[in-house]
């Protein structure tokens, strides 16, 4: 009586998950870009610091024995680096000093006024930046202009 043999040999079965795992290797990097959620990332990380420095900035200026630093034009020092103020804030030059961002990773366009940052790598700089307004009047605070998480896109 001759017995039938059922089921798959081990090489077949080695083959199939070595053919699974080349296929998986190829395909998951076309599903999943993560390199779009990381310029997000930083951006949201650059909100922050450019937030917390204005902070730290303003409190510096309203520290200061110079009562000049919270008028129209003023500067103070902040970690070796001067940081130029409109009425108590970091102007669009002096913000960039004070939040310590590096053109090595940032596309940067400052002015005396306003400053517009995103991230280098990114493909659509309109979605994916932060603009930051120095206040205009005194009383004012500056304004942080950043994309919603709906129609951020990096």
């Amino acid at each position: 009586m001759k017995s039938q043999q059922s089921g798959f040999t081990l090489i077949e079965l080695v083959m199939v998950i070595v053919i699974i795992g080349i296929l998986a290797a190829v395909a998951l990097p076309r599903f999943a870009d993560l390199g779009a959620q990381a310029r997000a990332a930083s951006l949201n990380g650059v909100r922050g610091a450019i937030q917390s420095a204005a902070s730290i900035a303003h409190a510096q200026a309203l520290a200061a024995t110079n009562p000049v630093e919270t008028g129209a034009t003023g500067s103070i020092t902040l970690e070796g680096a001067p940081v130029s103020l409109a009425y108590g804030y970091p102007d669009g030059n002096g913000i960039v000093a004070a939040a310590q961002l590096s053109p090595n990773d940032y596309s940067i366009t400052a002015s005396a006024t306003t400053v517009t940052i995103y991230p280098l790598s990114t493909t659509t700089p309109s979605t994916c930046q932060i603009v930051y307004t120095a206040p205009t009047a005194a009383g004012t605070a500056p304004t942080i202009t950043f994309p919603s998480s709906a129609t951020l896109s990096c």
